[in-house]
């Protein structure tokens, strides 16, 4: 069950003019808590002014041995949004020996360390997730290579870029580093220019044995991990070797939003306990359960990061979208909480599964 920790501020790192990395001390009771699998994230709560804001940050860390102690810290990175009300926190006011709200790992954009050859196509701050993979994968598995590829506007604004290159250092042989810049051209290197679907199918195949990839990882902006896809299935690489995380897409409200029945309600399992409520009109589920269990997980509300992932017991829902789940997952009947409204008089969900 994902709770929430109080998690003092250890060290406030600038990566770039609008990008930060925060580390959090883990105190030795939380440690198997926190422990986390390479490329999870952490949902980061604050409350201010009656309200309670929470966002979703990857962890760029290397996760801990599976046999050994669980993490005494954690870093995550966050990238300054417009108008965002955590990230302008986190830059501007956050300072070491401050204390914030943070949820226990969470995720499934994630890699067990295994021989083969692996790769990442990501796009500004996608990297923070994968540079957590790739720092893991590297130094457990030697007989495990991975092809980086990254997209950035311009090297000044690249997140984790000494991070980064003392990994290439540290595995000349087995990481291949490719940057590609879209508004400031390289000495050497590619040329400038927007990582698309079409670049990347004519890219690819140049870089590496595509075929022989055992899997992709996808982060980033929407439309880069759309293009991405695209171009991977384009060159024949099945839907399972590809993997997909999404920081951020248009909140905007599907345009056919229909009722739910009348006296419909909805049964969940929660941390061990269950109980049944009336869906109010127009309402998600997520909702409706939070209304009566406010330890309800979630973060972003917006189907992007899985943190209300729930299984669907019975009854059947309509989810306006789903940026989170794996195709399996879905057809295993797991649902996001935050976008599913009741089609059926009576819908059972399961948080604990």
């Amino acid at each position: 069950m994902a709770r929430f920790h109080p998690l003092p501020v250890a060290a406030v790192d600038r990566l770039t003019d609008d990008s930060v990395a925060l580390t959090f001390t883990v105190p030795p009771e939380l440690r198997e808590e926190f422990r986390h699998a390479p490329g999870q994230h952490l949902a980061l709560r604050r409350r201010t002014d009656g309200t309670e804001i929470r966002r979703t940050y990857s962890i760029c860390s290397p996760a801990p041995a599976p046999d050994g102690d669980g993490p005494s810290a954690l870093r995550v990175g966050v990238r300054l949004v417009e108008g965002g009300a955590f990230s302008t926190y986190a830059l501007k006011e956050v300072n070491i020996g401050d204390e914030i709200e943070v949820m226990t790992p969470a995720g499934r954009f994630t890699l067990d360390p295994a021989p083969g050859l692996f790769a990442a196509v990501v796009g500004g701050s996608g990297i923070t997730p994968v540079l957590s993979i790739v720092s893991t994968l590297l130094a457990r598995e030697p007989r495990a290579r991975f092809c980086l590829i990254r997209g950035d506007r311009t090297a000044a604004s690249t997140m984790f870029l000494e991070e980064v290159a003392d990994l290439k250092d540290r595995y000349p042989e087995r990481l291949q580093l490719v940057t590609v810049l879209s508004r400031e051209e390289q000495q050497a290197g590619l040329p400038s220019g927007r990582l698309d679907r079409e670049r990347l199918a004519e890219l690819l195949p140049a870089l590496l044995p595509v075929d022989q990839v055992a899997g992709w990882f996808l982060c980033g902006p929407f439309g880069l991990v759309e293009g991405a896809e695209k171009a991977l299935r384009g060159l024949g690489v099945e839907k399972s070797r590809i993997h997909q995380e999404i920081f951020h897409v248009d909140s905007a409200v599907p345009a056919e939003a229909a009722s739910a029945p009348a006296d419909s309600t909805v049964t969940a399992r929660l941390d061990g306990r269950g109980g049944t409520w009336p869906v109010r009109d127009g309402e998600s589920l997520l909702d409706t359960v939070l209304r009566n269990r406010p330890d309800a997980p979630y973060a972003c509300k917006g189907g992007v990061c899985g943190t209300c992932r729930a299984f669907l017991v019975s009854g059947e829902v309509r989810m306006d979208r789903n940026f989170a789940l794996e195709a399996e997952e879905t057809e295993a009947g797991y649902v996001l909480a935050c976008q599913s409204h009741a089609v059926t008089e009576k819908v059972e969900l399961d948080f604990d599964r």
